[in-house]
């Protein structure tokens, strides 16, 4: 073998060596959407939407790791929802895209654009609305503005009944001057000369499975299929003007931490005639210095008196709907947990519906008493035990009389 052709065939090894490890280093595309390889359509489109919303650049912005994840999951989804090509796949795993040598030949044309009917579903709230909310027609289509998220706080008993509270937002809304066009009063938008007024470009580059298309948004117009030479002096070109507005806030009872409130169309302004976004409220509930809540149910700690304890007696209860009258029965022991009915937090879904309230009875000792108080103690301590507290004073009994010895002893 002449030097020339050894030189060759070293680097076809070495090209070969390093698809191989490749090969090795890609996870089974059953793997990475996380289905079993008897997986159907539906399953497949699914997995797909579910590693897709979470990984998206869009909801990563700068997250290499998301976006490396979000390929891997389109690349496998490409593969899978292909009858023709799972089947490759099933048989010859990652090679079967490899064959011919290069990364081209054999290899499949991973079309990104012919996805775009699962984006409609899979970015619903992420782009502002799927289905008719959504993009329409390309690029340039409606498309719903981006939702706008906020929080209040409220007080445990307000999350109980319910409130309504007052916020104050600043908000888009179309410039009055270009008519929310972006453009000088009397010019019209022209359409982009880059993306031909789609708002999208599509580009290729190499991979393992060939060629492959890619869509992305226009950089010179935004997406909106429009330049504007001439900006409105109002709005500096946005369409928008930014104002201070208050919204009323229905907060429902029941509600928790953490949850939130939707308004709807109280977001950003649409594009291409598309509609507002959702304002998202999210709640933040006060602690309370007696009442814990977990779920619907409410927890508390009522101390008792000792005698009350004993005896038993009637006894008053804070609860979220105001005192409530308990009778404690004889003999209760400290720590001993009762369950007052329909005494917690109503249900989100039905105000007839309310969790309860657990209380725990616990005995108060008291910490300071008369003499008198602690004598009656020792007399009840020894009415009990039979026996005489050490603390209780004892009376010493009389000495013996000693009798004297007379003649006859």
């Amino acid at each position: 073998m002449d030097r020339e052709n050894y030189s060759y065939s070293n680097f076809r090894h070495m090209v070969y060596i390093r698809k191989v490890k490749i090969m090795a280093d890609k996870r089974d595309y059953y793997e990475v959407l996380g289905v079993p390889k008897t997986a159907n359509d539906a399953e497949l489109k699914s997995a797909y939407r579910k590693s897709a919303k979470k990984y998206h650049p869009d909801t990563n912005p700068g997250d290499a790791a998301s976006e490396a994840k979000f390929k891997e999951a389109s690349e496998a989804y490409a593969v899978l929802s292909d009858a023709q090509k799972r089947q490759q796949y099933d048989q010859l795993g990652h090679a079967a895209f490899e064959q011919g040598g290069g990364a081209g030949a054999g290899g499949f044309d991973f079309d990104m654009g012919n996805m775009g009917d699962i984006f409609g579903d899979i970015f619903g709230d992420l782009f502002g609305g799927g289905g008719s909310r959504g993009r329409r027609g390309g690029g340039n289509g409606p498309i719903q503005g981006a939702n706008l998220r906020t929080s209040i706080r409220i007080t445990f008993e307000e999350s109980v009944t319910g409130v309504d509270k007052e916020i104050e937002l600043t908000l888009k809304d179309d410039c009055a001057k270009c008519h929310g066009t972006g453009a000088k009063p009397g010019t019209d938008p022209q359409t982009c000369p880059k993306c031909g007024g789609k708002g999208q470009v599509m580009y290729t580059q190499q991979s393992l499975f060939g060629v492959v298309r890619n869509v992305a948004t226009c950089p010179d117009c935004n997406g909106t299929g429009k330049i504007i030479k001439e900006k409105c002096p109002d709005c500096y070109g946005s369409g928008y003007i930014s104002s201070k507005k208050k919204i009323q806030v229905s907060v429902p009872a029941g509600i928790d931490s953490g949850q939130s409130i939707r308004i709807r169309e109280k977001g950003e302004p649409g594009k291409n005639g598309g509609p507002r976004g959702d304002l998202l409220v999210e709640v933040t509930v006060s602690r309370h210095p007696i009442f814990q809540r977990q779920d619907y149910n409410v927890f508390s700690t009522v101390p008792i008196s000792f005698p009350i304890a004993v005896l038993g007696g009637e006894i008053k209860v804070k609860t979220v709907d105001g005192d409530v009258l308990y009778e404690v029965k004889p003999g209760t022991q400290t720590d001993t947990k009762v369950r007052l009915k329909g005494k917690g937090i109503p249900s989100l879904r039905s105000k007839t519906v309310r969790g309860d309230h657990y209380i725990t009875l616990v005995v108060q000792v008291p910490e300071k008493l008369t003499e008198g108080q602690k004598e009656a103690l020792r007399t009840y301590d020894k009415s009990m035990i039979g026996e005489v507290h050490p603390e209780t004073p004892v009376t010493p009994e009389p000495p013996e009389t000693k009798k004297k010895k007379g003649i006859f002893k």
